[in-house]
């Protein structure tokens, strides 16, 4: 027989399995929402509307149409479809390269940034299913785990959150710069808008913007989570139910 110590012990190891299992399920999520807010509308109507608000075109001397394909262009480099990150236009009323020598290495980096983000969402992923299997295969009570451990995640990550909006609301600027600070190890991050054009293209505006998309994905996703967990966890109160009227 197992003693009752070691019952408590057992539901606390199991209880560590799924709350891991579930940050790394929120984690993944958190960047599948990047994905999806920069990447899922593949006519990029958000870019346009973002160049419109922030008069883009006027402070490039570019038609609306010659941004889009720069915007195009970009966005396929970032994903891995573009090699070269080099695209001749009209711009300030001259043909030439949009992109300059520092904004080839800058996006060099968040092309890296990106593309690694997108494997650690996916071994995230990998590692959550593996972490819940676990659980099912020790045959765990996961109908009263999971939804214990998205709880108790799910509070870590709201305190986490609100923090970060708190910041950001206050002060968007200083933010964006320690997050650059952050993930960057170098400064070619900063431009000027008198000589880079991709500045003038990307506003802090539209970054603000993002970040607030983003968010919505990401909440979105976790509304949906919490209707997964809640009917895994019906699922096994009526299973667990129907095993005691039995006996």
């Amino acid at each position: 027989m197992v003693s009752k110590q070691n019952m408590k012990r057992q539901g606390k190891d199991y209880l560590f399995l799924g709350v891991l299992a579930m940050f790394l399920l929120i984690v993944s999520l958190l960047l599948t929402s990047f994905q999806i807010a920069i990447y899922g509308d593949p006519k990029y109507q958000f870019y346009e509307k973002e160049y419109v608000k922030y008069k883009v075109t006027e402070s490039l001397g570019m038609e609306l149409s010659d941004v889009m394909a720069v915007t195009d262009h970009m966005m396929d480099y970032l994903i891995g479809r573009e090699e070269e990150l080099s695209i001749e236009t009209e711009v300030d009323g001259k043909r030439q390269d949009f992109f300059n020598e520092q904004d080839r290495l800058h996006m060099a980096d968040v092309k890296n940034l990106f593309l690694g983000g997108l494997k650690l969402r996916t071994l995230f992923f990998l590692l959550s299913v593996l972490l819940i299997g676990a659980l099912v295969f020790k045959k765990a009570d996961i109908g009263k785990i999971l939804p214990r451990a998205y709880g108790i995640a799910m509070a870590v990550l709201a305190a986490v959150m609100l923090f970060l909006g708190i910041a950001f609301a206050i002060d968007f600027t200083r933010c964006f710069t320690i997050f650059h600070e952050m993930f960057f190890t170098n400064d070619l991050w900063m431009f000027d808008e008198s000589t880079d054009y991709m500045i003038r293209m990307l506003p802090e505006g539209f970054f603000s913007d993002m970040v607030v998309r983003i968010v919505k994905v990401f909440v979105g996703s976790l509304a949906l989570l919490g209707v997964v967990i809640g009917i895994i966890y019906k699922i096994y109160d009526r299973h667990t139910a129907g095993k005691e009227n039995v006996i």
